[in-house]
């Protein structure tokens, strides 16, 4: 069983050149650095899957999962070096972010 102070990040990324794999490729290698941050437990990188249902949202580009153990490791990754970096240098090849931030019950 995971902690109850487990907090999950999922981000999902819409590209401004949707038809782009070189832009995809670039915000996956991207997202592949910003794993560095050290208050990381774990993460997954991941593109939409070949689901076909109803409820199921694939306009997406790509999507960052990310736990910590805590929120206050989630917080300081917001201003750890490496993701402010990643923002910088990657922060152009998307139109649009959503985040789903959750914590344990």
């Amino acid at each position: 069983m995971l902690s109850q102070d487990l907090f999950v990040h999922h981000v999902y990324f819409w590209l401004e050149n949707t038809e782009s794999e070189a832009d995809r490729d670039a915000l996956l290698e991207g997202l592949k650095k910003l794993s560095a941050v050290p208050t990381i437990q774990q993460f997954h990188i991941g593109v939409p899957a070949a689901t076909n249902r109803d409820v199921i949202d694939r306009s997406y580009a790509c999507s960052w999962l990310a736990l910590f153990a805590n929120p206050d490791d989630q917080s300081s990754y917001q201003t750890d070096p490496i993701h402010l970096h990643f923002i910088d240098t990657c922060g152009h090849l998307w139109k649009k972010v959503v985040v789903y931030d959750s914590i344990g019950v």
